[in-house]
């Protein structure tokens, strides 16, 4: 190449890249956008109803359990996961916790902490199965309901309440006024 051609081909180059990574960093990795009401409340059905999350960790998220059967979850709503690692956590669960894998093939292939179903026996504490197994977009859908209505949302009040569920309803009667 010539000396012109070098500095031509460079320039474009760095002209691409310039364009390229801030339209990146704007929508994420993944081309993340925010998620619209919709999903939100497709999350949030997922996190009620199919994966039964409130089971263990509150129907606001906070560990206060609806079910004293199950085990106590964490309170979501203090958690310092990001969204990445709510994700591996919901489709992972926790090695050595009753946190479920939600993902039907998560220790057939090493897929999560690269460990396989014979590695789990190790750990005294055995994740039990997940009421229904999650489909990955499911799983996004229950973790951007989580990151819009639950982390970092602080303790739940009666404005937070009404908020959560869009009006006025009984679990919002234990908040006071």
């Amino acid at each position: 190449m010539t000396s012109m051609r070098k500095k031509s081909f460079w320039g474009v180059l760095l002209i691409a890249v310039a364009t390229i990574v801030p339209v990146s960093l704007m929508f994420g990795a993944q081309g993340q956008q925010s998620p619209n009401a919709s999903d939100i409340a497709d999350g949030m059905r997922l996190y009620q109803q199919k994966g039964n999350c409130q089971a263990c960790h509150g129907w606001a998220g906070d560990g206060r359990k609806t079910d004293s059967q199950m085990p106590d979850g964490a309170n979501l709503r203090d958690t310092k996961l990001n969204r990445a690692a709510l994700v591996t956590t919901i489709k992972c669960g926790r090695l050595n916790s009753q946190m479920p894998a939600f993902d039907k093939f998560a220790y057939s292939d090493g897929r999560c902490y690269g460990k396989k179903e014979t590695d789990l026996k190790a750990y005294p504490t055995r994740m039990p199965d997940p009421p229904a197994t999650l489909q990955q977009r499911e799983i996004d859908l229950i973790v951007d309901f989580l990151m819009t209505k639950v982390v970092g949302k602080g303790p739940m009040d009666r404005a937070k309440c009404v908020e959560f569920w869009g009006s006025e309803t009984d679990a919002c009667k234990e908040f006071s006024k």
